[in-house]
């Protein structure tokens, strides 16, 4: 039995299934550190394209999550790379290029790209809130990565400032392109021409 959400906003969005977005995307985020911590970063990848998959069959259309997922990776690619490129950050494992972020961040920032029409969907509306959040949250997440031994901060003073104003700025930006690309909500469909069911 799947669960689908399909409420105008966030306000009435189901309990559990934000909770069960939220605690599946921290599977994910955990499987990836600490295989990459373990030089095995595949591993973390198998388990996040399994929750992605989880996501994109539970949603009413998956054709805009899925973009939304594509787009975020490819975001995700470039800032890391930029980060990486900065000399202020560094991954032990699954850099298939030098100076390019490696895969399995990539496929975690397509991983948290499920969360932003399901449990973070209620931070759209909240747009000095989401620039609050990314700016605290984002650098947490890195500072948590580096403590587990999934990154290095090469030179923690540079990065954690960087990835303040970096995720400062890309959290209200993402939320905008999940706006655009929302495969969870009715009124998402007729603002943006997806075909309804």
């Amino acid at each position: 039995m799947t669960m689908r959400t399909t409420v105008d906003d966030g306000a009435g969005r189901n309990t559990l299934t934000m909770l069960g977005n939220f605690a599946a995307f921290q599977v994910g985020w955990f499987a990836a550190v600490l295989s990459a911590t373990a030089r095995a970063p595949w591993l973390g990848v198998l388990v996040m394209a399994a929750v992605i998959l989880l996501h994109l069959r539970s949603v009413d259309r998956p054709l805009p999550e899925l973009v939304l997922v594509a787009l975020c990776g490819a975001i995700g690619c470039v800032w890391d790379s930029l980060l990486v490129m900065s000399g202020w950050v560094a991954y032990p494992s699954g850099m298939l290029l030098p100076g390019f972020a490696p895969y399995w961040i990539v496929a975690m920032w397509m991983l948290f790209a499920t969360t932003l029409n399901q449990s973070l969907g209620w931070l759209k509306s909240r747009r000095l809130l989401a620039v609050a959040l990314g700016a605290a949250g984002g650098p947490l997440s890195y500072y948590a990565g580096a403590k587990l031994g999934g990154i290095a901060l090469l030179a923690p003073g540079p990065a954690m400032l960087a990835l303040a104003v970096g995720w400062g700025i890309l959290m209200p930006s993402l939320l905008t392109i999940a706006a655009r690309y929302d495969g969870v909500t009715i009124e998402a469909d007729a603002e943006h021409g997806w075909v309804l069911d």
